[in-house]
């Protein structure tokens, strides 16, 4: 079989078995992500708390990988691209493996500290993998590549989200908030217990998986750092500081670092908000609380088909057109379906939301690989602070989740006002894929 031109180098060395097994890692933290959004719902259910306490899932959902991700690139800089991914594999399984005595005590702290566990593996995983994809053939052809890679991130999201609608919403018990807050102790005790242990199944099972994930890789030869080209540059310190020196004069990468945590705030946004949108919705129109999370979550998982479909579409794309204009223009893009979200609201406004995931497609592989175009040898420290970047995606949802928990906010109901914060995200992605077009051109 012809190995694709994306995995190829001039000198005819192929990285087609490494591509495959390191890319499977990618939907595995897919999967992660996208089990975890809806959870912000069913934990402020399980333990009737407000919208930003039920968000506090994604600051240590996030908050790890942003605490990970220098330690990581440190590690990966000393040792090896595989040694990170089994880190990786290693603090996943076990932050996972962490929900079954989060569960016994029936506090909801606990599950925040197995989130950070498991975030810390994943932010090993990402600060490997990313980098280790954009090495594996041409400096032309490595944002086409992490485009393609990432493709399959989507689908592990689109499994997370399956497991999530079907394996825990579907089997928690269909009280609503307001029918659990006048419960008794006892009854709400047993009830959250109940609730708990159907959370907890599908993360034990992820967990075994990820071991089995780990003696895999563990067993596999890779190519070491060496063999794909990414040693240090001649003559050049590769010091922490001197590195970081670099970097932060890198007007690319500088710029590329905050498009990409306010990216990823908008995706974290976009998609842990839309059960609380698509409830607001549906409820309104007469349906019941709990066959309207089933609902907006079966429309959260159009939302990742469209996601998926039009990363592959893009990733094609890029073959004609510059990653740095396609960027700004489907940035614009999901900034106007936002402003539908906010305005037009009702069913309209919700299928507007759903939109707005094909255009955030191509927005993290295009955005990591233009900052890191031109980093040299200083690829597994840029990578670190792209990754740390994530934690946009802690800091903006409990923002948002105030305006929700604000019901009304000048004269628009406030799960609808809300949607401004990933409308302004939108924006700064937009100015990067405008000013990285209009570098280009001059340099041109």
């Amino acid at each position: 079989m012809k190995t694709p031109d994306l995995l190829r180098t001039k000198d005819g060395r192929s990285y087609l078995l490494p591509f495959i097994i390191v890319t499977s890692c990618f939907a595995l933290w897919g999967f992660a992500n996208d089990i975890t959004n809806p959870m912000v719902k069913s934990f402020s259910k399980i333990f009737r708390m407000s919208v930003t306490d039920g968000a506090l899932v994604q600051l240590a959902f996030y908050g790890g990988y942003f605490c990970m991700a220098l330690p990581a690139a440190l590690f990966i800089k000393r040792h090896s691209y595989k040694a990170g991914i089994l880190t990786g594999l290693g603090l996943y399984a076990f932050g996972a493996l962490m929900f079954i005595p989060a569960a016994k005590t029936g506090n909801y702290y606990p599950f925040l500290i197995s989130y950070f566990i498991l975030t810390c593996g994943l932010s090993f995983l990402e600060t490997s993998a990313n980098p280790f994809i954009l090495s594996m053939g041409e400096k032309e052809t490595a944002t086409r590549r992490l485009n393609f890679a990432q493709s399959f991130n989507p689908i592990g999201s689109l499994c997370g989200m399956w497991v999530a609608m079907h394996f825990i919403q579907a089997r928690m018990s269909p009280l609503s908030t307001a029918e659990r807050a006048v419960l008794d102790d006892a009854s709400f005790n047993a009830l959250k217990a109940s609730d708990l242990a159907v959370l907890v199944k599908p993360y034990a099972i992820i967990g075994l998986i990820l071991i089995a994930v780990f003696v895999l890789m563990w067993l596999t030869k890779m190519p070491g750092k060496g063999e794909v080209g990414l040693n240090p540059q001649e003559g050049v310190s590769t010091s922490l500081k001197a590195t970081l020196g670099r970097l932060i004069q890198n007007i690319s990468y500088r710029r590329g670092v905050i498009a990409q945590f306010f990216y990823i705030g908008a995706q974290i946004t976009c998609w842990t908000f839309i059960i609380q949108y698509g409830t607001h919705v549906l409820t309104s129109e007469g349906i019941d609380e709990q066959t309207a999370e089933i609902m907006s979550q079966k429309l959260n998982i159009v939302a990742m088909v469209c996601f998926v479909s039009f990363r592959f579409i893009s990733t094609w794309l890029m073959k004609y057109f510059k990653p740095s204009r396609m960027l700004a223009i489907f940035a614009t893009a999901a900034a106007l379906l936002v402003l539908g979200v906010i305005f037009i609201g009702g069913r309209p406004g919700l299928y507007c939301l759903v939109g707005v995931s094909a255009f955030m497609s191509l927005m993290f592989p295009t955005i990591y690989g233009m900052a890191l175009g031109n980093v040299g040898g200083d690829t597994e420290i840029g990578s670190a602070g792209l990754i740390m970047a994530i934690l946009g995606g802690s800091v903006l949802p409990p923002l948002q989740a105030m305006i929700i928990d604000r019901q009304q906010v000048m004269g628009l109901a406030g799960v609808n006002a809300s949607f401004i914060i990933p409308f302004i995200c939108f924006l700064v992605v937009l100015w990067y894929g405008f000013s990285e077009t209009r570098r280009a051109a001059v340099k041109a």
